[in-house]
């Protein structure tokens, strides 16, 4: 039995690095056409190539989404753009039109389909009927629980993948139309607008009916299946996924290295013990901005489920810094300001090499070796005093005063 694959998301060449270096097995990204996240960075052409080469590198793999639901008019050049991600050594692309399968196959036979959880695969015989179709792996819908995912697993004679972390639709595995209708945006087209997490006051014709001073929302609280990996390993799910290609380097970082340790923890003592588990739990906290859930992993979702009025969590530890480099003779590390900090503040250190060292910031300097006491431009290179190695690609955070 092969190892469960730990998939995670990426909107542009600098964070799908980032994913792989914290212990992605696998990383999804969308080109500049045919995705469902039109409004990601995305990848040109020569990105994709160069991500295809990285990753490699590190023995990781590349799906490159292709999810839109497709119209008539956006089969134009289809073939070619295919054909490319074949040549270049992408090994999959996640579909959601089942045309696509036939194309795949004469285009870039040596890559495979996996089919989007867009087409809301909840049941055995949908899988079944999907690899009939020629599908490699099927995507289940969100809404399917754990007991029905062992379920599907027992029969499925094609790997599932499964998410595990991140943003859940209010509507049906996505199928949204109200960005459509508010907005003239079509979330099935690439152009979401995330209606759902707009604040509304609710009326009855023109009289408010609702609290003046509460603004609602429509939108689920994300998901976390921390407390499930355990039993998807178990059943043989082949690929945990994580959902994010619109979030930070940061919320990448540390979702996917928390996934990692866990995943790699349970293999080798073939469980998690509660306070294991609380401490993961307690690192996804970190890179958390709105209240999190089991969705319908634990069955049908009741509004304890939605956030409605309630205000995000907001993130409970600040990004400050990513580190580019360390001079291990004098101790010092090249690091890039993303938030602001100062001298005296206590941060955190953490990496693929680095785990969560805590220090006071003494002396900082810019790139004249002139001292600073605040840093409070974004994209500045300065260069920090510390107390430890650190690595290229780790990156400093504030630690939570909560």
């Amino acid at each position: 039995m092969s190892k469960i694959e730990l998939l995670a998301p990426a909107k542009d060449l600098n964070k799908a690095r980032i994913a792989i270096m914290y212990g992605a097995d696998a990383v999804y990204v969308g080109g500049k056409f045919y995705s469902l996240r039109s409004r990601a960075s995305n990848f040109e052409l020569e990105d994709l190539k160069e991500l295809s080469e990285f990753a490699k590198q590190y023995g990781a793999k590349v799906y490159v989404t292709v999810n839109i639901v497709f119209h008539d008019d956006d089969y134009y050049g289809i073939r070619e753009y295919i054909r490319y991600l074949g040549k270049i050594g992408i090994d999959a692309v996640i579909i959601s039109s089942l045309a696509l399968i036939p194309i795949v196959r004469q285009e870039a036979p040596n890559m495979e389909c996996h089919i989007s959880t867009q087409l809301s695969s909840l049941n055995s015989s949908a899988v079944r009927t999907l690899k009939d179709f020629g599908a490699d792996r099927v995507v289940l819908g969100r809404e399917a629980s754990m007991d029905q995912i062992e379920q599907i697993s027992r029969k499925a004679s094609v790997p599932l993948e499964v998410f595990i972390h991140g943003g859940m639709c209010s509507n049906y595995s996505g199928r949204c139309t109200l960005s459509n209708r508010m907005t003239l945006r079509d979330a099935n087209r690439g152009g979401c607008a995330h209606s759902c997490r707009w604040k509304y006051r609710l009326y009855d014709g023109e009289e408010l009916i609702s609290d003046p001073d509460c603004l609602l929302s429509m939108s689920s609280k994300d998901l976390r299946a921390s407390a499930y990996i355990e039993r998807m390993i178990n059943c043989n799910v082949a690929s945990l996924k994580i959902e994010g290609r619109m979030k930070s380097e940061y919320y990448i970082g540390q979702v996917v290295k928390t996934y990692r340790k866990m995943i790699d923890e349970i293999y080798e003592k073939g469980s998690l013990s509660e306070e294991r588990l609380a401490y993961y739990d307690n690192e996804l906290t970190k890179a958390e901005n709105r209240p999190s859930d089991d969705g319908f992993l634990s069955g049908d979702c009741d509004n304890s489920k939605h956030l409605y009025g309630v205000n995000g969590a907001g993130v409970t530890h600040d990004y400050v810094a990513f580190v580019h480099g360390f001079d291990s003779k004098r101790n010092i590390a090249q690091i890039e300001v993303k938030n602001i900090f100062a001298r005296g503040d206590k941060l955190e250190a953490f990496g693929p090499r680095t785990d969560n060292l805590s220090f006071d910031v003494e002396f900082m300097f810019d790139e004249n070796w002139d001292s600073v006491d605040l840093a409070n431009k974004p994209t500045q290179i300065l260069y920090m005093r510390m107390p430890f190695a650190v690595h290229r690609g780790d990156m400093l955070r504030k630690v939570s005063r909560r």
